[in-house]
C-alpha cells in the first residue's frame, strides 16, 4: 500500500544519498516489478486454459466461474487487511511470505486431481497475493525517495501492473498448446523463487509499526458479504431466482455489507475509512472502476470459450486474438490520462468510454457459428478495448486524488478491491445468466444434436454480452450524473498511488 515517506524507514541495502534511497533500488524495483507481474497476470493466465482444465477435471459450465472467482474474491476482499498486515509486521517479511504462500498455491493448483483442489489453490494464490501486492507497493514507496526517481519507478511499476492482464492472456495461451494447462500455474514457481532470493538479498527488514491495529471485524464482516453475494448469484443458476438458496445469501451478504458500512463508523482503526468515499468524483470513480471489472472479467471468460469451442482456435490463437484489445485500451487510456483529463475534467471521458464500451458488447453479440476473425471478432474487441482505456485510467487515478497523504494506501486498496469484487460478482452474474440462456434455448430440442448444442451456447454467450452491455451502460448514467464538471484540481500534499 502506498505511504507517505517522510516517516518511513528505508528499506534495502544502505543509502547511496539521502534523497535518493537504498543504493541497489533499481534492482529493489525489478523484484518488486516480477513479484506485481506473477500477482497481475494470474488474473487472466487460466482464463486461456479454462476449457482444456475443463475438459481435464470434468467439471461443469456453471462451476468453471469459480476457478475465475475464487482468486479474484480472495484477493479482492483482503487486500485491504493485506496492506495492514505489511504496516504492522513488516513489509520484507510480508512480502516474502507471500511469495512462498503464492508459490506453494500455485504448485497445488497445478497439481489439482478435482476441481475443488483447483478452486482451493486458487483462493489460496488470492490470500496470498493480497500480502504481495500491497507489501510490494509499500516497498516501492520508501524505496525511492527522490521524486524525479520515484516518477521512472512508478512508471515502470504502473506498466507492468497494466500490461500483465494482457501477458497473461498470452502466455496462458503458449504454455496450454505447447505444454499443458497446468503450467499455467506451475509458471508462478519460476517468478517467486527469482523474487525470494531477490528479496531476501536486497530487502532490509523494517520494524513494526505498533501504531497500527488489523480490523478482524471488518475484514470479516466485508469477506464474508461479498462471497455471499457472489455466492448467492451463482446459486441462481443451479438453483433458480426463487431458491431460498439464491436470495438467502444475497440477502445476508447485503445484510453483512451493510454491517460493515456501520461497523467502518465505530471502528478505532477502520479497514476502510468512510471519508475516503465521501467525494463525488472518488465516488463515481469507485462504481467506474467496480461496473467496468464486471464488464471486463465477462469479456475475457466467454470470448474465449467463444473462439476456442465455438471457432475453433488453438490457446495461443486465442490469447493473440486479444492483443487488439489490449492496444486499443492503452492508446485510449494514454490518451485519457495525458491530454483528455487535464484539459476538460473527467465528466464527458468516462461517460463516453462506458458507452463506447456498451456499443462494442452489443456488437459482439453478432457473432455466430461462421464468425471470421477479421471482420467480425476483432472490430467489436477493438471498440470495447477503446472504452475501457478511457475509463480505467482517469477512474482509477481520479479515485485516489485529494485523499490525504495517510489515505492514499487505503485508497490505493480499495481502488483495486473494486475492480476484483466487480469482477467475481459481475463473472458469477453473467454465469448465471448465460447458463440459464443455455437451457431456455434447449428446451423441447435434442441436447444430443452437436447442432443444437452449438447454438445454445452462442445464445449463452449473446446473453452474456448483453447483460455486459447493460453494466456499462448503467455505468455511462452513473459516472455522468456523478462526476463533477471542469478540470480535478491537483493537491500537492497527496501522495503518489500505483493500482495494482
Amino acid at each position: 500500500m502506498s505511504r507517505t515517506l517522510a516517516d518511513e524507514t528505508y528499506v534495502g541495502t544502505a543509502p547511496a544519498s539521502p534523497d535518493q534511497g537504498p543504493r541497489h533500488r533499481w534492482w529493489i524495483l525489478a523484484v518488486i516489478c516480477i513479484a506485481q507481474l506473477m500477482v497481475v497476470l494470474d488474473a487472466t493466465i487460466v482464463n486461456i486454459a479454462l476449457p482444456s482444465a475443463q475438459r481435464d477435471l470434468g467439471f461443469s459450465d456453471g462451476d468453471r466461474q469459480w476457478v475465475i472467482t475464487a482468486y479474484a474474491l480472495a484477493f479482492g476482499s483482503l487486500l485491504l487487511l493485506g496492506g495492514r498486515i505489511a504496516d504492522t509486521f513488516g513489509r520484507k517479511i510480508t512480502f516474502l511470505i507471500g511469495l512462498v504462500g503464492f508459490a506453494g498455491a500455485s504448485a497445488l493448483g497445478g497439481a489439482a486431481t478435482s476441481f475443488g483442489l483447483l478452486v482451493g489453490a486458487r483462493a489460496g494464490q488470492g490470500l496470498f497475493g493480497a500480502l504481495l501486492a500491497p507489501a510490494a507497493l509499500s516497498l516501492l514507496t520508501t524505496t525511492f525517495t527522490d521524486s524525479r526517481e520515484r516518477a521512472k519507478a512508478f512508471s515502470v511499476y504502473g506498466a507492468i501492473a497494466g500490461a500483465g492482464g494482457a501477458i497473461g492472456l498470452l502466455l496462458g495461451g503458449v504454455l496450454t498448446e505447447y505444454l499443458d494447462w497446468r503450467w499455467t500455474l506451475y509458471v508462478n514457481l519460476f517468478f517467486a523463487v527469482i523474487a525470494f532470493i531477490g528479496g531476501m538479498t536486497l530487502l532490509q527488514r523494517t520494524p513494526r509499526d505498533k501504531n497500527v491495529n488489523l480490523d478482524i471485524p471488518g475484514t470479516i464482516l466485508v469477506s464474508t458479504s461479498l462471497f455471499c453475494l457472489v455466492y448467492g448469484f451463482s446459486n441462481a443458476e443451479s438453483h433458480g431466482w426463487n431458491s431460498a438458496a439464491t436470495w438467502g445469501f444475497l440477502l445476508v451478504g447485503v445484510l453483512l455489507l451493510a454491517s460493515f458500512t456501520w461497523w467502518q463508523t465505530k471502528a478505532a482503526h477502520p479497514l476502510l475509512p468512510l471519508r475516503i468515499l465521501l467525494d463525488r468524483n472518488r465516488g463515481a470513480s469507485f462504481i467506474a472502476v467496480l461496473i467496468s471489472g464486471a464488464g471486463m472479467f465477462g469479456v475475457f471468460l466467454f470470448l474465449t470459450y467463444y473462439m476456442q469451442q465455438s471457432l475453433g482456435y488453438t490457446p495461443i490463437q486465442t490469447g493473440l486474438a486479444f492483443m487488439p484489445m489490449v492496444a486499443g485500451l492503452m492508446i485510449t487510456n494514454t490518451l485519457a490520462t495525458t491530454s483528455l483529463i487535464p484539459r476538460i475534467g473527467p465528466k464527458p471521458v468516462v461517460p463516453l468510454g462506458m458507452g463506447i464500451a456498451a456499443a462494442g458488447m452489443a456488437w459482439m453479440t453478432t457473432l455466430d457459428l461462421t464468425s471470421s476473425y477479421a471482420s467480425h471478432v476483432m472490430p467489436p474487441l477493438i471498440v470495447v478495448g477503446l472504452g475501457l482505456g478511457l475509463v480505467m485510467a482517469p477512474a482509477m487515478s481520479l479515485a485516489t486524488s485529494g485523499v490525504t497523504s495517510t489515505d492514499a494506501g487505503v485508497a490505493s486498496a480499495a481502488v483495486n478491491t473494486m475492480q476484483q469484487v466487480g469482477g467475481s460478482i459481475g463473472t458469477a452474474l453473467l454465469t448465471t445468466v448465460s447458463a440459464g440462456a443455455a437451457t431456455d434455448y434447449l428446451a423441447g430440442k435434442d441436447p444430443r444434436n452437436p447442432a443444437v448444442l452449438a447454438q445454445a451456447a452462442l445464445e449463452s454467450y449473446s446473453t452474456a454480452y448483453w447483460w455486459a452491455a447493460g453494466f456499462f451502460a448503467v455505468g455511462l448514467v452513473v459516472s455522468g450524473l456523478l462526476y463533477r464538471r471542469g478540470v480535478p484540481r491537483p493537491d500537492a500534499s497527496t501522495a503518489p498511488a500505483v493500482h495494482m
